[in-house]
């Protein structure tokens, strides 16, 4: 006999800046939406670039959402027949992100979530790191180096023309105007600590 697998689980849609994560998780709420969907969108106040009422691509795809303070506000708003909870810019938000996430899946929901998983240093950015390990499906994406044209899965901060300082805030709300995307070699975080300086120096072989 044929057993229909239970629903639920969490999709975590992330990359750097510019990679087209909002416009992915738009793609993915308007799949859902034709399907009769009942989907509930949310993002963090502190995201007001483009709409504050909507959730909004760079490419300028939007679609409207619950604007909200803290992750525990999403509970407010899911009922018995919500289908989808989808979070855009997830990295805002506190901890309890993470555990509410879990809870909606377990309960039956499909959770999308989409977010930077580094900040403008390079380094893991917020909840990101602990929802992907929870994530039944990752896609990690790629944009396109604004100085080689290399894939880009980093964001460059800038400062009046110049790479931001590793000790400058991690949060920074911006687009085209402060940020661009960058790839590993052409990154650059001024005053970065580097961990192993002082260690004997390694003679890598030529590269091309």
């Amino acid at each position: 006999m044929y057993n229909q697998y239970r629903e639920g689980w969490i999709e975590v849609i992330c990359g750097c800046m510019f990679a087209g994560k909002t416009e992915e998780l738009i793609r993915r709420i308007n799949v859902l939406s034709y399907a009769r969907k009942n989907i509930l969108v949310f993002k963090p106040k502190i995201d007001d670039r483009y709409s504050t009422t909507e959730i909004a691509s760079h490419a300028g795809s939007k679609v409207p959402c619950i604007v909200i303070s803290e992750a525990k506000e999403i509970l407010n708003h899911v009922n018995y027949d919500t289908d989808v909870v989808a979070i855009d810019e997830v990295q805002f938000f506190d901890e309890d992100v993470v555990d509410i996430c879990e809870y909606l899946a377990d309960s039956g929901l499909r959770v999308m979530v989409a977010g930077l998983d580094k900040d403008f240093r390079g380094e893991p950015f917020g909840v990101l790191p602990d929802l992907l390990t929870r994530a039944e499906f990752v896609t990690k994406l790629t944009a396109v180096c604004a100085k080689c044209g290399a894939p880009a899965t980093r964001t460059q901060r800038i400062i009046n023309g110049k790479p931001a300082s590793f000790n400058d805030p991690i949060v920074l709300v911006g687009a085209k105007e402060a940020y661009e995307p960058r790839c590993r070699h052409c990154h650059e975080i001024v005053e970065k600590p580097i961990k192993f300086e002082n260690q004997k120096k390694i003679q890598f072989r030529p590269r091309k």
